[in-house]
C-alpha cells in the first residue's frame, strides 16, 4: 500500500506534483533554471549583483551597473520573473543573466523579486509577497524611514522619481496587480510609478484562443482560489482577467506609462490578449501613455535567446521607455 508521500493528488503536467502528505515536486522546471551565486565585489558583464532579505519570506536580487560614479542616481526597476506562478526563481541562471542584462542596457539599479510560488501559498499570498518587496523598495526613498534592513546601493544611487516595473508571462500579471494596488493605496514615501512593462502578460480572457489544454489555463485551473460569488469559470476571476466584471477598472491603474509587449509566435498567451489588454486601458479612461509592442518571436524569447535582433530591437524599445 503507498504512503502519503506517494499518492500524487494533483499533477500538472511536469510543473508540479502534489502529494497527498502536502509534499510539493517540481520534476521539471524550465531552461535555465540553474541557481547562479550573485557577483558583489566582481562585476559580471559590467553589472554587480548582491542578495538581500526583505523579510522572512521575501528576498530579492539586487543590480547595479558598475560604472555607476559615487553620486550618481539612476532609475529603479523592480522586476517579477515568469514561470506561471509556480516555477522559477530569481536566482536562477536565465532571470539572472536577463536582469543583469536590463541593468546594463538600460542603466538602472534592478531590483529581481524573489516570491514564494503556488502551490504552496495560494496566489493572494504571491502578490502580498511582491508587495513587500515593492513597499521596501520605495522606503529607500528617504532617510528618515524607520525600515532597519535598508540597501546602500539603492540609498545612495536610487532616482525615486523614476521608479519602473516589468515582468515577463506571470510577471506581468504580478506588474498588473501591484500598478493596480499602487493606484488606490500610497506607497511608502509617497513613492509613484513612473511606468510599468507588462510582457507577455499571464492573463486567460474568455473566447480568445482559450485552449483548456494549454499550459496557461491547466496552470491556473489548479492554482485559482476557489471561486467567488457569481464567478462562472476560473478565467472570470480578476486575478488572471482583468477586464472581468469583478476587476476594479483599469482607469486605477496606478503608473504614468504603460508599454505592452506581444509575441506574434506566442503559444502560451495568444497575442489577443494583448491586444484585448490594450483595448481595455484605452476604454477605461485611464490618464497616461500607452504603448504596444510586436516582437515576431515566442513567448519569452528573450530571456533564452538575447542575441536576436528582435531581443535587441526589444531592449531598445525598454530603454527608450525609461529613459525619455
Amino acid at each position: 500500500m503507498a504512503s502519503g508521500d506517494d499518492v500524487v493528488v494533483k499533477e500538472v503536467d511536469a510543473y508540479f506534483r502534489v502529494y497527498k502528505s502536502g509534499r510539493v515536486e517540481r520534476p521539471y522546471n524550465v531552461p535555465g533554471a540553474l541557481y547562479v551565486p550573485p557577483s558583489p565585489e566582481n562585476a559580471s558583464a559590467g553589472v554587480f549583483s548582491k542578495d538581500v532579505t526583505i523579510s522572512p519570506h521575501v528576498s530579492a536580487r539586487l543590480y547595479l551597473p558598475e560604472n555607476t560614479t559615487a553620486g550618481q542616481k539612476l532609475p529603479v526597476l523592480v522586476y517579477y520573473h515568469g514561470g506561471g506562478l509556480v516555477v522559477q526563481s530569481a536566482f536562477f541562471n536565465g532571470n539572472h543573466c536577463y536582469v543583469n542584462s536590463l541593468s546594463s542596457e538600460l542603466n538602472v539599479i534592478a531590483v529581481s523579486v524573489e516570491y514564494r510560488l503556488a502551490p504552496e501559498v495560494d496566489v493572494p499570498t504571491i502578490y502580498e509577497d511582491c508587495w513587500t518587496a515593492l513597499q521596501w523598495v520605495a522606503s529607500h526613498a528617504e532617510d528618515k524611514s524607520t525600515v532597519v534592513n535598508k540597501d546602500s546601493w539603492l540609498t545612495n544611487h536610487g532616482n525615486f522619481s523614476r521608479v519602473f516595473l516589468a515582468g515577463d508571462s506571470a510577471g506581468g500579471n504580478l506588474v498588473y496587480h501591484m500598478t493596480m494596488r499602487a493606484g488606490k493605496e500610497n506607497l511608502n514615501n509617497e513613492v509613484k510609478i513612473t511606468g510599468s512593462i507588462f510582457a507577455y502578460p499571464y492573463f486567460l480572457f474568455p473566447n480568445i484562443d482559450i485552449d483548456e489544454e494549454g499550459q496557461a489555463n491547466k496552470i491556473w485551473v489548479n492554482i485559482c482560489p476557489p471561486l467567488e460569488s457569481g464567478l462562472v469559470s476560473p478565467v472570470d476571476s480578476p486575478l488572471i482577467n482583468p477586464l472581468s466584471e469583478k476587476a476594479p477598472s483599469l482607469s486605477r491603474l496606478g503608473c504614468s506609462r504603460i508599454l505592452v509587449c506581444m509575441g506574434k509566435k506566442d503559444d502560451i498567451i495568444p497575442l489577443g490578449v494583448g491586444v484585448r489588454f490594450v483595448e481595455g486601458v484605452k476604454e477605461s479612461g485611464w490618464d497616461g501613455e500607452l504603448e504596444y509592442l510586436e516582437v515576431d518571436e515566442g513567448h519569452a524569447f528573450q530571456i533564452c535567446k538575447p542575441e536576436t535582433e528582435e531581443a535587441k530591437r526589444m531592449m531598445k524599445c525598454y530603454a527608450d521607455f525609461v529613459h525619455r
